[in-house]
């Protein structure tokens, strides 16, 4: 199965109250999740997004993921080797921020066949524009 997963996080003061989402499309339906937290960070809830959305996904499959987040998706696509061969510590030799949650996402992704690509926030983009909206009400 093929499907495209639209993520976005958002958070009201950073930190602060938190808001995740994700549109969830396959073939023939569309459907969306999201939370939130009481305090958090906006980066928090970038990685939260496609954490949740990827444990809807029960059966193996190809799935691109479309962030407007360069954290999250060079985060996963780059950054993360060099953090495993370095147990999780940055080139400052600190441990890298997020680590529960990138280990999460690292873990979400090795059940699937996962592309990334980023989009450009608020630029027109349907369903990042429909994302962003259900995230940043989540702050409220």
């Amino acid at each position: 199965m093929k499907l495209k997963i639209y993520t976005d996080g958002a958070c009201s003061g950073n930190p602060g109250k938190g808001g995740w989402a994700a549109i969830i499309i396959d073939d023939s339906n569309q459907s969306s999740i999201s939370g939130s937290e009481s305090s958090t960070t906006n980066n928090r809830m970038e990685l939260m997004a496609p954490i949740m959305a990827l444990k809807k996904i029960k059966n193996k499959s190809e799935i691109t993921i479309f962030t407007d987040s360069k954290y999250v998706k060079d985060g996963i696509t780059d950054w993360i080797k060099k953090w495993k061969v370095n147990n999780w510590k940055s080139s400052n030799k600190k441990t890298i921020k997020n680590k529960d949650l990138w280990i999460k996402l690292d873990n979400a992704c090795q059940k699937h066949k996962v592309t990334w690509r980023w989009v450009k926030a608020h630029a027109g983009n349907k369903y990042n524009n429909l994302v962003d909206e259900l995230a940043v009400s989540k702050t409220k």
